[in-house]
């Protein structure tokens, strides 16, 4: 949660960060891993402190987001890994679907495992499809809420706290994944023609 003063200046970050992520992920996986850490220490340190002053809420969120930077931009590896894993993860709920409820603890154990070793290996593919598909998502919710606005949002709720959800918040609607899969595809298409002609010109540096 977070101040409801900061929601069209919050969500102008999420587009952008997305953006960034999006379509130059790979190339500038650094400042994408210090970017979404922040977002996601302000994220969790503003949720511990709660609903209390706006200054508490702003500072908490401004601390976390400083820790959760540093620790993603120092724990490259360990951030890649963690992309892995959570894909792994990911993919084994979506394939559980068809047969009904959650799946055993140690099959998303095990793919998450399995998935952590393969983004070590392939570093490259992995960072560019999480990035890619992570990237878009984070711009459609960011311009959801954006286009909320925060005079909508106040109109429905007694707070001036804003309650940022990591999924789609606005009125459901296949189009929003439609989007997601074409934005995210395009933005694979760009990281990969992109990295690969800048990974040709340093061999050629080196040749």
């Amino acid at each position: 949660m977070l101040p409801l003063s900061v929601q069209v200046p919050a969500s102008i970050v999420l587009l952008a960060g997305g953006a960034m992520a999006c379509f130059a992920g790979y190339r500038l996986f650094r400042l994408v891993l210090g970017v979404y850490g922040f977002i996601l220490g302000a994220l969790l340190a503003s949720s511990m402190v709660g609903a209390g002053a706006t200054w508490t809420i702003a500072l908490a969120a401004l601390a976390g987001g400083a820790a959760g930077a540093l620790v993603l931009v120092a724990g490259y590896f360990v951030a890649v890994a963690l992309i892995g894993a959570g894909l792994g993860a990911l993919i084994v709920n979506v394939a559980w679907k068809p047969f009904g409820g959650e799946p055993h603890w140690a099959a998303v154990l095990v793919v998450a495992a399995v998935g952590a070793v393969a983004a070590i290996s392939f570093q490259r593919y992995v960072i560019v499809l999480a990035t890619a598909f992570g990237g878009a998502w984070t711009m459609l919710v960011g311009a959801a809420a954006l286009m909320l606005g925060p005079g909508a949002r106040a109109a429905s709720a007694s707070t001036d706290i804003w309650v940022v959800y990591p999924g789609y918040a606005g009125p459901p609607s296949v189009w929003v994944y439609v989007a997601w899969i074409a934005i995210g595809l395009t933005g694979t298409y760009v990281q990969m023609h992109t990295s690969g002609r800048a990974a040709a010109r340093a061999r050629k540096k080196k040749g």
